[in-house]
């Protein structure tokens, strides 16, 4: 699914725009990168509920593991769009109020890593990384509403042809599914973890 993405998106016509040509494909990266982080991360806020909730350790790993997976991407996000701004705007760094939204999610989910590698109590660290997830998740839709909120230099797509939408949405589902595996591998690895070192 994501190599016919990648060949459907390097075989569409070059952009129209004399400035943007065949640099706009990096959307097909860039895009797929930010909602695969927003869905991580969406689903790291629901288990970390789910754990105050129901106090089962399972929860607080798949919290972990979709933060970690959600932390790749978003990196991946800040570096493509910067990659595009350069080429559209003319500088890597505009303080477009979206990329600096998605920059203050990129840190504020950095602190979350470093938080869980602070605490070394299972339950401390469970417990507080729940919360704090919880309240970090207010810079998700900060970061997707911040370009309608304030002037942004982010286009406003209001349609997309088919052309270009199919190999988009194919993408978008293939670094979602990227995301689940990965969390999903890793997550099994701590779980054998956790019952190696109960022997």
């Amino acid at each position: 699914m994501f190599t016919f993405a990648v060949y459907a998106a390097m075989n569409l016509p070059p952009s129209p725009s004399p400035i943007l040509k065949d640099n706009y494909r990096i959307i097909f990266f860039h895009l797929p990168s930010a909602i695969g982080s927003f869905f991580a991360f969406t689903v790291t806020m629901a288990a970390s509920i789910m754990y105050l909730i129901r106090r089962d350790y399972r929860y607080d790993l798949i919290a972990k593991n979709f933060a970690v997976a959600g932390f790749y991407l978003i990196t991946a996000a800040l570096i493509s769009g910067s990659i595009w701004a350069n080429v559209a705007w003319g500088s890597f760094w505009n303080w477009d109020p979206r990329e600096t939204a998605v920059l203050i999610t990129w840190f504020v989910y950095a602190a979350y890593h470093a938080l869980r590698q602070s605490i070394d109590a299972p339950d401390d660290r469970a417990r507080i990384s729940a919360i704090y997830s919880i309240f970090a998740y207010v810079t998700i839709p900060f970061s997707y509403f911040s370009s309608q909120i304030f002037f942004s230099l982010h286009p406003k797509v209001e349609s997309i042809s088919l052309e270009i939408g199919m190999p988009l949405g194919i993408a978008i589902t293939s670094f979602i599914l990227l995301v689940v595996a990965y969390a999903a591998i890793n997550y099994r690895l701590d779980r054998f973890e956790e019952v190696i070192l109960n022997e």
